[in-house]
């Protein structure tokens, strides 16, 4: 019996591929993609205040755009190419036809599916740094942090834990989806540079408002609702364990956030929009590590865990400790990424499912990927033991190399272009750093001058209705304008 034409292979349609694997992995990188752009463009554009609004979406716009070139030219390859040492890749791009349509190191499909579905992850990393510094950062400085971050450090810890040729992939660390590699090293790279970036104006750190909430829900539920992609896509095909990483994360998502609204409810006696955003974030990155090997019970405990904890280090903690205080972290990155992607690396350590490691993994070994907890069930309490302590060395590695790479980079820039805006560009924001404002509406700080006569009104009879329909333009958006 012949098969049916369409699931012939042929040059365009390898023997390798699979046609719904490849589908699914496209998709889910878009979904991840949307994360990013509009996703998070709008919720920085809506969470940041009026006057930093357009700085604060530009920063994410060209940090995508930027990663991607990056990407193709010589850093997928030194986070998924061949060894240059243990921890690193060898530079070389990833434009080649011939080397793009041949089968990716993981899964049927294509190497071009790879680079695509890995440079979303990518791009979205510095993206969520940006959160950290959003209100002061030098905008030149931006364009500078952005591929040198992207290639000294995000590189390195692809490489390391996804790589299979990477050390600590080597040692058996469980990160399904980034809580490491991405939520980690964001929020500590965060956290960094905005020590070295300095903080905000008095003002602007006393009252920083969202200048539209809507947006910024808009934004959140993209983020949300893109990480179907994010999780469901690691497991590198259309499989139960892709639907079983969707359905976690969730769930876990929507824990965190009714934990943290009803903490918010229960100590201060209102229910807060922005204090759900931020749960829900917490439990999409506490479950990212562990989203596709643990029981959907354990993903409701890493809700309520995910909920709780980053609530407290932001609400009590914060405002105790007094380095944290000095630190401006503009949208509190240290505490919904590097500490709730810690949170999920420790519990994934903790609640991993043994058979559902080796599906992903592919490694028939049972003393690698043992949760700790089911390394007490079945008598394998040092396998569980091991299993832990690889998660908090993995941790200690990407904590080091964010501190120690960030610091680097972030003095290598000061020397070129100053990192933090001047006082009048603080004071002023995007109207003096871009020219441009997020509403400009009329009588809300416009200027109109030089009326012309306008064929409905009279400009000597009718003054203040000319006012209304002329007005000189001031910056090259308002030139395409009128």
């Amino acid at each position: 019996m012949e098969l049916p034409k369409n699931l012939l292979s042929d040059e365009g349609s390898p023997d390798f591929l699979n046609k719904g694997d490849n589908a699914w992995q496209l998709a889910a990188a878009t979904l991840v993609g949307l994360q990013s752009v509009p996703g998070l463009i709008i919720f920085y554009g809506g969470m940041a205040k009026k006057k930093w609004a357009i700085n604060s979406a530009l920063m994410a716009l060209y940090a995508f755009a930027v990663v991607l070139v990056c990407w193709v030219g010589w850093s997928y390859r030194m986070s998924f190419g061949d060894k240059l040492v243990a921890f690193w890749g060898k530079p070389s791009v990833a434009l080649d036809e011939k080397y793009l349509l041949e089968q990716a190191f993981l899964g049927y499909f294509p190497t071009a599916t790879m680079v695509f579905f890995q440079f979303v992850f990518a791009a979205i990393t510095p993206i969520l740094i940006g959160g950290a510094l959003l209100g002061r950062m030098h905008f030149g400085a931006w364009m500078f942090f952005v591929p040198l971050w992207h290639t000294f450090s995000y590189t390195i810890g692809a490489y390391s834990i996804w790589n299979p040729n990477g050390w600590l992939f080597k040692l058996g660390i469980i990160d399904f989806a980034g809580g490491f590699v991405i939520h980690l090293s964001s929020g500590v790279a965060g956290f960094t540079a905005a020590y070295w970036v300095g903080p905000r104006t008095t003002n602007d750190k006393e009252r920083f408002p969202p200048n539209n909430v809507l947006m910024m829900l808009a934004g959140g539920g993209l983020l949300w609702m893109g990480w179907t992609g994010f999780n469901g896509g690691a497991s590198y095909a259309a499989s139960g364990l892709a639907s079983l990483a969707v359905l976690n994360t969730h769930v876990c998502t929507a824990v965190s956030l009714l934990t943290w609204l009803a903490l918010d409810y229960c100590f201060f006696g209102k229910p807060s929009i922005i204090g759900a955003m931020q749960g829900m974030i917490t439990g999409l990155v506490c479950i990212t590590p562990a989203a596709g090997v643990v029981q959907c019970w354990a993903a409701i405990l890493m809700g309520v865990i995910s909920g709780c904890i980053p609530w407290f280090t932001m609400m009590v903690l914060h405002y105790r400790i007094k380095f944290l205080r000095r630190v401006d972290d503009t949208f509190a990155v240290f505490h919904t990424h590097a500490l709730a992607g810690s949170l999920g690396g420790i519990l994934a350590g903790l609640f991993a499912v043994p058979k559902l490691c080796r599906i992903f993994y592919n490694a028939p070994d049972w003393e690698k990927y043992i949760g700790l907890g089911y390394g007490l069930q079945t008598g394998r309490t040092w396998a569980g033991l091991r299993q832990m302590g690889i998660q908090l060395l993995g941790m200690g590695f990407i904590i080091c190399l964010n501190i120690f790479t960030t610091t680097i980079i972030c003095m290598l820039i000061n020397l070129i272009v100053p990192l933090r805006l001047n006082e009048e560009e603080l004071e002023m924001g995007d109207e003096v750093v871009h020219g441009e404002e997020a509403y400009a509406l009329w009588g809300d700080g416009d200027r109109f001058e030089n009326p012309k006569v306008n064929s409905v009104y009279d400009a000597d009879e009718y003054p203040s209705a000319m006012s209304k329909f002329s007005m000189v333009p001031k910056t090259p958006s308002e030139l395409q304008m009128v």
